[in-house]
């Protein structure tokens, strides 16, 4: 992962992402592309003769300026290499537009201005969109090891498979990696690719891993997948996303969806 977009601004998740993002270009001797979308659209609705538009752009560039100007400062005294794009438009946009040069793609876990716990808006474009594997990082993570370990959240299907292939670079660098199914007793037969087919292809690639059948006990899928990665002590982890529609509300589904919602830990998703 030498190629990292980082999606920037000045919101409560800034400084979590951030740090990520930091400690994976040291990880992989990588370049940092530091990402800032302004947009104007959020003022446009109702303001049928621009009054509130034209008051607003001042004031939100301004702002944008001086976040830029310190965060530039903040990065000058950073051991890694960066860039800093400014783009006007809708961040999803913007991102998407330079995802195609970047190997993963790090944003926070809620929407900006957002402070109730659902899955975020921008996640949801990105994950559906983009071809590259994204971050989503907790507004309470401080640090990234790419030592730890790394729990693979397998349920057999062609994203779960989509999802490990493109961690491949970080799963390399783990301290452990679990290849993790929930079960019960109605889904002992449900895989299209058995974990033992997930462990046998990290092994192509020199990875080890271990098989972990996770008992559901009443949780939810994703509260039983991240009970069995914090137990690990895992890092992170990896998870296929699934679209089922494309209301803003429903970008993601399942297991995904829940999953997004409040997670305790940053998670790669791809689809």
């Amino acid at each position: 992962m030498k190629s990292i977009l980082l999606h920037m601004n000045d919101d409560a998740g800034m400084e979590s992402r951030l740090q990520v993002a930091l400690d994976l270009a040291r990880g992989f001797d990588g370049h940092l592309t530091c990402l800032q979308s302004v947009s104007f659209e959020v003022y446009a609705p109702g303001d049928f003769y621009g009054s509130a538009l034209a008051a607003a752009m001042p004031v939100v560039k301004e702002a944008a300026e001086t976040f830029r100007t310190k965060t530039e400062a903040d990065l000058g005294n950073e051991d890694v290499s960066w860039e800093w794009l400014f783009r006007y438009g809708m961040a999803e946009q913007r991102l998407l537009e330079q995802s195609a040069i970047s190997d993963v793609i790090v944003v926070g876990a809620r929407d900006i201005d957002d402070d109730v716990d659902r899955p975020s808006h921008l996640v949801g474009e990105l994950v559906l969109r983009a071809r590259s594997p994204v971050l989503v990082v907790p507004q309470s993570t401080t640090a990234f090891d790419c030592a730890a370990p790394a729990l693979i959240a397998w349920n057999g299907s062609t994203e779960a498979g989509i999802a490990m292939r493109a961690a491949l670079p970080l799963l390399r660098k783990a301290g452990k990696v679990y290849l993790a199914t929930v079960t019960e007793e109605k889904d002992r037969e449900r895989y299209d690719l058995p974990p033992t087919d997930g462990a046998e292809y990290l092994s192509r690639h020199g990875i080890e891993s271990e098989v972990v059948a996770v008992a559901r006990d009443g949780k939810t899928v994703s509260d039983a997948l991240f009970a069995a990665a914090q137990v690990r002590k895992c890092g992170y982890m990896v998870m296929g996303a699934y679209g089922h529609s494309r209301l803003a509300e429903m970008l993601l589904g399942g297991v995904t969806r829940r999953a997004l919602t409040a997670p305790p830990l940053p998670i790669l998703l791809a689809h």
